[in-house]
Order: structure tokens, then C-alpha cells, then sequence
């Protein structure tokens, strides 16, 4: 039996490339220097909020920070098609120079959809990075306090050089079908009514991505996948994952289990179904006049595109 196969129609929008991430330029000090003074600035605040403007995230002057060099909290975020460095730091946001000019204040769940793809990787890098210093003021060897160093991509403990990299967590998402018509969509127990998604679940170690897919789906549902296949992935900086997306084969007529809590129901629906859903909305629609009985994820997440790339087959 030949079981239909698909691959992702778009990039998933936090996979988007827009600036140079520039690495070189971590550890030059000397170029950090020079390039301050024309260099541009990302607020974040303490809620991960940015400021946006006609889909594009607001960049300050660097120079406003009254510095003439890259201050110790800030993180180095890429340099820009123009030559230009952008910086950013966890701050209370500030307004562009024309008062005049209609601005949001949005995060990257609420955003992600309509920045460009330079505001996209900016935000998503900031995000993650001051995330982390967040979290990471002291040493996981002897608790000792670190600084931050490479342009805020490591930390270090002044005391032993012990060096600190940012820490992601990757997690498996998988859309489970039936190689036809049919997909499994689940509802986790701490969501509302008739908010669905795909599974997910972070990899264990020495785990591999496929071995995840094939554990964490037999433990939320009780179901055995084959066939399991890469699709893509996306950062996903809340707090510090990465979302790495598969699709695998499920037989329809394994009976469902719920062995580890997480998952209130799950159903098998039809293509014809999901496309109906992906209609309505998303989430979102869940306070308005929506009467559907399945929502599912907004477009900033990569289980959006991995659903409607599988609706989307013929």
C-alpha cells in the first residue's frame, strides 16, 4: 500500500531569513566600537514586547543610550543589507523619533504573522537571547555570578573562564495521518473546548528526533506511528525551544490512550474537515461568533503550516 507524502508549502515564519546574523562580529570588539555609532537598537520589554510599524518591528538609534560602545546587557543581533548593526536590550520601549507615526505594542505570538522577514528574525533572536541572560546570571557549576560575553551570545564566570552558551530545548511536533485522507488532531487537558492541535513533545536524552516522535505519540495517545519523516523547524523562544516538525503514519483503527495526562481527546478527521477549520480561523476565533467544533493554531506557529500543508493535497 503506497501512503501519500507531503512537504511544507511556506517557510515557517520564525524560520524566515532577513539579516545577517554576522557571528564574526561577536568576538571584534573593535568592530562592535566602530559600528555603535550608527549602529540601531531593539527594545524589548520585560513581556517580550516589541514595538511594530507597518509590519515592521521600530529600531531606535543606538546612540540614544548616551554610550560609545555596546553597553554590557546588550545582545548583538545581526547587521543589516545597509552595513548597519542591530542591537538589542531588555528595556522599558520607547517611541520612533515622529510622533506621528501609528506604532503597536505587540509580541512575537501576536506579531510574527505580519513582520517582514528581517523584523521576524530580530525579534525572534532578541527574544530568545534576552530569555536566556534572563535565566542564566549564575554559573550551573559552582552557582558563581557570570558576564556576559560575545556580544551577549555566552556567558562567563570571571572567577574560573567556565563559558555558558545559550540552551535550547528541542521538541518534537508531528502531524499524525493515515497516509489517505485522515489525520489525528488533539486537545491538551489545559485548554479550553475545541482548541486542537498536532503532538508535541520535547526530545529526552539520547533521544532522536524520529525515536521522540515515535515515544511521545504512543504516550499522549496510545498510538504507533511508522514512516516517521522530517518537514522542517522553527525557533520557538518561549521560553527557548526549537520546534523540529514531522509527519508519521497512524493506523485509525488503534484505539486511543491517554497514558500521560496531557491530553484531554483526540479524534480522526477528515481532510474535508480540517480545511473547514482552517476557514474559520484560528484560536483567536474561540471568543467570537465562531461556532466550529475544531479551531486550530495561528499561522506564527509551525503546526499551522504543517496542517495546512497536508490539507492542502488534492
Amino acid at each position: 500500500m503506497t501512503h501519500r507524502t507531503f512537504g511544507l508549502r511556506n517557510v515557517p515564519l520564525l524560520s524566515r531569513v532577513g539579516a545577517d546574523r554576522a557571528d564574526v562580529l561577536r568576538t571584534d570588539i573593535d568592530a562592535a566600537i566602530e559600528g555603535w555609532k550608527d549602529a540601531l537598537l531593539l527594545r524589548v520589554d520585560r513581556r517580550n514586547q516589541v514595538l511594530i510599524s507597518g509590519g515592521q518591528v521600530v529600531l531606535g538609534k543606538a546612540s540614544s543610550l548616551g554610550t560609545d560602545r555596546p553597553p554590557e546587557n546588550a545582545v548583538f543581533l545581526g547587521r543589516l543589507a545597509d552595513g548597519r548593526h542591530v542591537w538589542g536590550i531588555r528595556s522599558a520601549l520607547e517611541g520612533p523619533e515622529d510622533p506621528d507615526q501609528p506604532v503597536e505594542v505587540l509580541d512575537l505570538r501576536r506579531a510574527g504573522e505580519i513582520f517582514d522577514d528581517v523584523s521576524a528574525q530580530l525579534v525572534a533572536t532578541a527574544t530568545a537571547l534576552l530569555n536566556w541572560h534572563d535565566r542564566a546570571r549564575f554559573s550551573a557549576v559552582d552557582g558563581g555570578a557570570t558576564k556576559p560575553a560575545k556580544g551577549g551570545w555566552s556567558r562567563v564566570d570571571p572567577v574560573n573562564g567556565h563559558e555558558e552558551f545559550p540552551r535550547i530545548d528541542p521538541a518534537v511536533i508531528c502531524l499524525v495521518h493515515d497516509g489517505f485522507d485522515r489525520a489525528v488532531l488533539a486537545r491538551q487537558t489545559v485548554w479550553p473546548e475545541r482548541l486542537f492541535s498536532i503532538l508535541a513533545g520535547f526530545v529526552e536524552a539520547g533521544e532522536s528526533f524520529e525515536t521522540c516522535v515515535v515515544r511521545e505519540i504512543s504516550e499522549e495517545i496510545g498510538i504507533t506511528v511508522t514512516d516517521v519523516q522530517y518537514l522542517g523547524s522553527q525557533p520557538w523562544p518561549f521560553p527557548r525551544s526549537l520546534m523540529v516538525g514531522f509527519h508519521a503514519i497512524g493506523d485509525p483503527e488503534q484505539p486511543f490512550s491517554f497514558n500521560d495526562g496531557e491530553i484531554a481527546e483526540a479524534a480522526w478527521f477528515t481532510r474535508a474537515e480540517i480545511r473547514e477549520a482552517l476557514d474559520q480561523g484560528d484560536w483567536s476565533a474561540a471568543d467570537g461568533d465562531s461556532r466550529s467544533r475544531l479551531l486550530l493554531p495561528g499561522s506564527i506557529s509551525i503546526a499551522r503550516e504543517i496542517i495546512e500543508s497536508w490539507a492542502a493535497l488534492d
